[in-house]
């Protein structure tokens, strides 16, 4: 697609500056020459570029293909079929009426609540009196400054008024933990998979006419269940640690996660440390609200003996964690359009992750069974070893 539309961007230029020197004879045989050099589609790539009609420079192409000598004739300025837009004025607004109900139609279109395909414009267009094709409503749409769009996540809800200034606290102690030498790690639970012969978004290179075949259905395998990714995100290192689950995202499982990047990554990399700190999110399994978390981490802390810190994301902004797009992101792209057929494909998927920068990520499967429910009680929490911070003692602890 991005090729077509730089042809045809390139094609367009040529034509704006050769158009003028030339004929309407000419111009119909340049325009078959390079439909011809294009190949199949290429007479409708290059009326596009040339605003012509796709049988001009079909016409154009006969001609070539003909050997016929030209017959000299042009046709005098202003001759030739007229555009829709031109024939009939109201087109455009009756159009611009369909796709912008809101603005400037009626806000009980009836095309407000169906797909808006140039098809079913067209139909719509055509029923009010507007005789016009679905390549001519295209054509207008692009005119108009439209073209083909998805959503987009922007909307992030209500904002915390200490947002920012809980983003620059949280800058400080990391900037302060990493000038020390000890680690600052992003924590996180990926999407939850499907284990099986599943549909996984994305494309991969195959046989052409070979795609992998899969479940027409999204229904969860009971014998192969899901798998729980849940990361940590080393900043400085530049190194992920991922624990897939297979039980249920728990703050145990979580705090075990970490536990297993220590003993098997952490106390390697800062032998000398004896801090860490954790930047989390503001809900899920290692939210700030949930006590169980906060009990497992002082369980860490004890059989470690480091000194742990927590500073979580403010609410709304768990987008910004610097795992989802350090990390995660890479999972995703590393293992995209293979259906996660075992919990051993998705370890070793995303144990081969990497980087051009660097990052590498290690793997590791955990059976473990995890609790739900489980509750602290306010006598347990008053007992744990917890000290919350000045700034916001419910987020930084």
């Amino acid at each position: 697609m991005a090729i077509l539309v730089e042809t045809r961007q390139s094609l367009a230029a040529k034509f704006q500056v050769l158009f003028p020197h030339l004929d309407e004879r000419r111009r119909r045989l340049l325009a078959g020459a390079e439909a011809r050099a294009l190949g199949h589609g290429g007479i409708r790539v290059v009326a596009q570029a040339a605003g012509m009609r796709e049988g001009t420079v079909s016409r154009g192409v006969t001609e070539l293909d003909s050997g016929r000598e030209p017959l000299g004739r042009t046709r005098r300025p202003g001759g030739g079929r007229k555009k829709a837009a031109d024939v009939d004025p109201g087109l455009r607004p009756a159009l611009m009426a369909l796709v912008e109900p809101d603005v400037r139609g009626d806000p009980m279109s009836p095309l407000r609540w169906t797909t808006r395909s140039t098809r079913t414009l067209a139909d719509e267009l055509t029923g009010a009196g507007h005789k016009v094709s679905a390549d001519t409503v295209g054509d207008l749409l692009r005119e108009e400054g439209f073209s083909l769009q998805g959503n987009t996540k922007t909307i992030e809800g209500a904002q915390h008024p200490d947002r920012d200034a809980q983003f620059r606290y949280l800058n400080e102690h990391a900037k302060a933990h990493q000038a020390g030498g000890d680690p600052v790690v992003s924590v996180d639970t990926k999407k939850k998979e499907l284990v099986g012969q599943y549909r996984n978004a994305g494309r991969q290179w195959r046989p052409a006419g070979e795609p992998v075949a899969v479940h027409t259905h999204d229904f969860p395998d009971r014998e192969l269940g899901k798998a729980i990714p849940y990361g940590i995100y080393d900043l400085a290192a530049d190194t992920g640690w991922v624990g897939v689950g297979t039980d249920h995202d728990t703050a145990a499982f979580a705090v075990a996660c970490l536990r297993r990047w220590w003993d098997a990554v952490g106390r390697a990399g800062y032998p000398h440390s004896r801090r860490l700190l954790i930047t989390a999110d503001a809900g899920g399994s290692n939210g700030y609200r949930t006590r169980a978390w906060k009990a497992e981490l002082a369980a860490l802390a004890v059989e470690t003996g480091l000194q742990i810190t927590v500073c979580h994301l403010p609410p709304g902004t768990s987008k910004w964690n610097k795992i989802e797009h350090r990390l995660f992101s890479h999972i995703t792209m590393n293992w995209r359009g293979r259906p996660l057929s075992s919990h051993e494909v998705i370890v070793n998927s995303i144990a081969a992750t990497t980087t051009r920068t660097g990052l590498t990520v290690a793997a590791e499967l955990d059976t473990d069974t995890y609790a739900t429910g489980v509750r602290i009680s306010d006598g347990q929490m008053a007992a744990l070893p917890l000290t919350r911070h000045e700034w916001h003692g419910d987020w930084n602890y």
